[in-house]
């Protein structure tokens, strides 16, 4: 308790704040991240590796998949690609609906690597105030105290950059991943639509998955 006290006077409110914020930001990033990287893992063996070729096939990766690239793709055949000629509106519609958790978690992670540098700032302010506080109560205070005061301020400032510098490469990491499993619902809504067009059954698409 008394180590965590000492902490406490060191690094103050905001520090307290920072830690949170910092921790909060790790499990987020890591969570997505292994979401986004499950998500890639079961596309792929679901749907990828079987290279469909034919409406059987596509039938067979679209059955009971919960993956939400597959669900984007299925719902493009079944309900959005027969109403609408802008596939990619559609396809970015659904996709939003079935990542919207991702979205905020990354907007979470953006907000976070914005903020850190702000309260450390913060914290530096207040201890600032704190040492010209010190001075004006005790009208002469030796370079110990001073030197005390400036270092728990400035603190703050370094824990808000080590925060926000690591967090911010999460984010430019995650979305670039997040942007490219758009890029790949696009490209294979297009490619199923085609197997279903070109299929020599007399079906409806909507009968394809």
């Amino acid at each position: 308790m008394d180590m965590l006290i000492g902490i406490f006077n060191q690094i103050g409110y905001a520090g307290v704040a920072l830690v949170i914020v910092a921790c909060l930001g790790v499990y987020i990033s890591l969570r997505t991240f292994i979401y986004l990287h499950f998500v890639w893992k079961g596309f792929k063996k679901d749907f990828l590796d079987k290279d469909c070729v034919d409406k059987e096939c596509v039938e067979s990766a679209c059955e009971n998949s919960r993956n939400p690239l597959i669900s984007i793709i299925y719902d493009i055949i079944h309900i959005h690609g027969k109403h609408s000629e802008d596939i990619r509106a559609e396809v970015a519609y659904l996709f939003h609906r079935n990542f919207e958790h991702v979205s905020k978690s990354l907007s979470w992670i953006r907000l976070i690597s914005a903020m850190s540098p702000l309260l450390g700032l913060l914290g530096t302010v207040l201890g600032m105030v704190s040492v010209f506080q010190t001075i004006s109560d005790s009208g002469s205070p030796n370079s110990a105290q001073l030197a005390g005061g400036i270092w728990e301020a400035l603190i703050t400032t370094v824990m808000g950059l080590s925060i926000a510098i690591p967090m911010l490469v999460f984010y430019y990491y995650l979305m670039l991943k997040f942007r490219a499993f758009h890029i790949e619902a696009v490209e294979h809504s297009y490619r199923a639509l085609e197997i279903c067009a070109e299929s020599p059954r007399h079906q409806p698409c909507r009968e394809c998955c």
